[in-house]
């Protein structure tokens, strides 16, 4: 936990005592569709509750329908009241968000919700104030189930754009020194049918063994590894 004197933001040796940690981010962080475990965040937060484990404190401060720009508004005002005892604050952030601002509106031709070029000021603006606050970690979009589009019968996500919006994440994030985890490109290449049995009915939103895959993913991730094994 860090107290006044806190690790260089982009030291990559973690705290020797347990972390206080903040999802921050859109439905995935939020963890909808995953009824049995209430998300990857939400998993992981119980297992490291139980006797033996780590003590380390996780906050889901996921909200649905989130994009880069609702994040950023909520940044500070979330980190600053997520220290628990006086004079002490997170130890770390992970960030994840991106995929609500990639989707065509209306059509399938349509503009994207959050323009490209907007989006790309947008996260670099986030990434950078992010930092000035903690060590950060960034946890990619995973790709939606096409088949299953439009969502809500008018935002039309799919992988040509997701591919984009991804690529402009992990440019800003390989610019700052930020881990990404590229979750697009991982779950990508286990192939079409995996991906599809990952998602509830609504194609956007991973399921209980979608969410339990995430999991798996982030805990096995080197840079997240690094911060949370003693």
């Amino acid at each position: 936990m860090q107290i006044l004197v806190s690790p260089p933001i982009n030291s990559t040796a973690p705290p020797v005592s347990s972390l206080r940690i903040l999802a921050l981010g859109d439905s995935l962080v939020y963890g909808f569709g995953d009824p049995e475990g209430g998300g990857w965040v939400e998993r992981l937060r119980r297992r490291w509750m139980s006797p033996g484990e780590a003590n380390h404190a996780l906050y889901n401060l996921g909200v649905r329908g989130d994009g880069v720009r609702q994040v950023a508004r909520r940044l500070e005002v979330e980190f600053h009241h997520r220290g628990e005892l006086r004079n002490r604050v997170p130890d770390l952030i992970i960030l994840s968000v991106g995929v609500n601002d990639s989707p065509r509106v209306g059509k399938l031709d349509g503009k994207n919700l959050t323009p490209f070029e907007t989006f790309q000021v947008e996260m670099a603006d986030l990434l950078d104030r992010a930092s000035k606050l903690c060590p950060v970690l960034f946890v990619g979009m995973v790709p939606v189930d096409e088949a299953r589009m439009p969502f809500l019968d008018c935002m039309h996500y799919n992988h040509q754009d997701q591919s984009r919006y991804n690529a402009a994440i992990r440019s800003a994030c390989e610019a700052r020194k930020i881990p990404h985890l590229d979750l697009f490109e991982t779950w990508r290449s286990r192939g079409s049918t995996w991906c599809q049995q990952q998602f509830t009915e609504d194609g956007l939103h991973p399921n209980v063994s979608g969410y339990q895959a995430l999991l798996e993913d982030i805990s096995s991730w080197d840079a997240f590894r690094k911060w949370i094994e003693r």
